[in-house]
């Protein structure tokens, strides 16, 4: 059982920068990010494998959004720059049992509560 915590949204205008954390109680394989806006399926958003040595990213944010883990403190984190109006959503850290980094919501085994990110125009 992987517990997952997800913090650091908040509220930003466009063109600003936000980072989210997610920490994990145990032991971590690949990891990733989702993000659920208002009326709409939960949609990928980036994710690594478990070395850190694999990134994906979803079209919509590449180029903006950062990825990156760090095993020593367990944890998961989001760089996000240049925002849009759009990226508003509440955001969701996930983690699969040992496997590679994937797209897929269905891969993934266990999800944090999820943070609000809302960008103003």
């Amino acid at each position: 059982q992987v517990q997952l915590v997800e913090s650091g949204g908040g509220s930003v205008q466009a063109g600003g920068s936000l980072r989210l954390s997610c920490t994990a109680s145990g032991r971590t394989y690949a990891m990733a990010w989702f993000r659920q806006a208002p009326g709409k399926e939960r949609e990928f958003v980036s994710a690594i494998n478990g070395k850190g040595s694999t990134t994906l990213y979803a079209d919509s944010v590449k180029g903006r959004f950062t990825i990156s883990r760090d095993d020593a403190k367990r944890a998961l984190s989001l760089q996000m720059n240049n925002l849009k109006p759009e990226d508003t959503a509440v955001y969701y850290c996930a983690h699969r049992l040992p496997g590679l980094a994937s797209r897929h919501r269905e891969d993934y085994r266990y999800w944090g509560q999820g943070t609000q990110v809302t960008v103003s125009s």
